[in-house]
């Protein structure tokens, strides 16, 4: 006799909160449940994190452990330090393919030993639109041609430990204006524009055998008014019909604003759940803290009931508890060791862009800006002062907020060299106007983002990155 509950659960891939798995978790993964996604939250260090997918794992031998490890500025394992290695958009810059494929086996090889299964990275997504509020940096560049040779390498590096990859965010997010963190993007594309933009580091990703893809929430207005999530046109017809996809199609979260409309909410995602199933997805990525057995248990049974209603094949539930479980794969034996930063380092200084001749003639005042990161990135230490610190006896560091320019002017009066610090200073209005008040001012700036359109006339260092690894490489240069 067919189990419906345990197919049902076998695609539900939970969030939960606390760095120990909670025992209503570990019953349900002894019981069938998909797997689980690990954010910060869930975070110490490596050997917490090995301790925890092994307690996991103990329950059911294929459980699927997935798990947000993009680098740069969205990390999960560094959440405390900021990453080991810089980001796509820093891997792009640094344009070496065969670099991105060995940062990436680094990486693979880290979560390998950490006992994860499936990394929800890349993305394949496009640097495309100046106010795009959520991709940026995380994307290898805006020109498909350039970016899709990175993502199939980063795909190749990654997997070389038996970690799936997994390219996101399809069909695209980069052209998008809005976060489907909190609201449901619009693509301003035809089917035509995006076979041939976005669709082409996809393609590539297809092509050097990525074991999975996770589902943008994102509406291609001539597929329908669903986003691709709930999308049959986007999820079988183009991306297994078109592509050729053959592995796992795991959703974003299904409680983010543009599925549930409002974020964190979790009524209806029973609902959502059966439609992102009947359009083809596979593992449903529902990664908010607060789930819970009887969240689990409302979820579960709206799937049973739509089997038993007819609105959901049978066959297409079974076929998706097949390819979720396929995520569940031991990763390679590999050992727990320090983190090394040696290569990721390596890659910020290839992919320093220096414009002008930023020197300092003495220990420097640094200006570290601060902005609210993405969503997507959360908190995590963010700002040069600290490296230059180190580096230079005699730094003086302020942190420092759009709105303190009149301090900053005031400090920087007694200072030879001062370097001002920014993140993707063009989409933050505020920012522009603190810049625009330094400008009777002599310093350096480095922008640890998107650079945008706004080069002013300053000496300048992009990183393209926040990552640790990046600001330690723009402070070398400047020491």
């Amino acid at each position: 006799m067919v189990d419906l509950r345990r197919w049902a659960e076998a695609v539900l891939l939970p969030g939960f909160a606390g760095t120990t798995a909670p025992d209503w978790l570990r019953r349900r993964l002894s019981g069938g449940l998909g797997g689980v996604i690990l954010f910060g939250r869930n975070v110490v260090d490596d050997e917490q994190v090995a301790t925890l997918t092994s307690a996991l794992r103990a329950e059911r031998d294929d459980v699927v452990v997935g798990i947000d490890e993009e680098g740069g500025d969205v990390t999960r394992l560094d959440v405390a330090t900021g990453s080991f290695v810089p980001g796509p958009l820093a891997l792009g810059a640094a344009g070496d393919p065969e670099l991105t494929t060995s940062v990436a086996a680094a990486l693979g090889e880290r979560l390998a030993a950490c006992g994860v299964t499936v990394n929800l990275a890349p993305c394949a997504d496009l640097t495309l639109a100046a106010e795009d509020p959520i991709i940026g940096v995380r994307a290898f560049g805006s020109d498909p041609a350039v970016a899709a040779p990175h993502v199939a390498a980063y795909v190749t590096g990654l997997q070389k430990y038996g970690v799936a990859a997994c390219a996101k965010h399809f069909p695209g997010h980069g052209a998008a204006t809005e976060d489907s963190h909190v609201a449901l993007p619009v693509l301003p594309r035809t089917p035509d524009e995006l076979r041939s933009i976005e669709l082409v580091p996809f393609a590539a990703a297809v092509q050097a055998g990525v074991r999975a893809v996770m589902s943008g929430h994102l509406v291609v207005q001539a597929w329908g008014e669903q986003p691709a999530t709930l999308n049959r046109t986007a999820l079988t017809d183009v991306l297994r019909g078109e592509l050729g996809f053959t592995g796992a199609v795991i959703t974003d979260a299904l409680e983010m604003g543009a599925v549930s409309g409002s974020y964190g909410r979790h009524d209806g995602l029973g609902d959502a759940a059966v439609q992102a199933l009947v359009a083809g997805a596979d593992a449903l990525c529902i990664g908010g803290a607060a789930f819970d057995a009887s969240a689990l248990d409302r979820i579960t049974a709206t799937i049973v009931a739509a089997v038993e209603e007819g609105r959901l094949a049978e066959e297409r539930l079974a076929d998706a508890a097949a390819r979720t479980a396929s995520l569940g794969t031991s990763p390679a034996a590999a050992p727990l060791r320090p983190v090394d930063r040696t290569l990721g380092l390596e890659a910020a200084r290839a992919a320093l862009r220096i414009t002008g001749t930023p020197r300092l003639t003495g220990p420097p005042l640094v200006v570290d800006v601060h902005t609210d990161p993405t969503i997507a990135a959360g908190p995590m230490p963010w700002g040069l002062g600290p490296h230059l610190t180190e580096l230079v006896p005699g730094t003086r560091v302020l942190t420092v907020g759009p709105s303190d320019a009149d301090a900053v002017l005031a400090e920087a009066r007694s200072w030879r060299s001062v370097v001002v610090v920014t993140r993707e200073a063009h989409r933050h209005p505020a920012v522009r106007d603190f810049l625009a008040r330094l400008s009777t001012l002599d310093y350096i700036r480095v922008e640890t983002g998107v650079p945008g359109p706004d080069s002013g006339a300053q000496p300048r260092i992009d990183t393209f990155s926040g990552s640790s690894v990046s600001l330690r490489a723009a402070a070398e240069h400047l020491a």
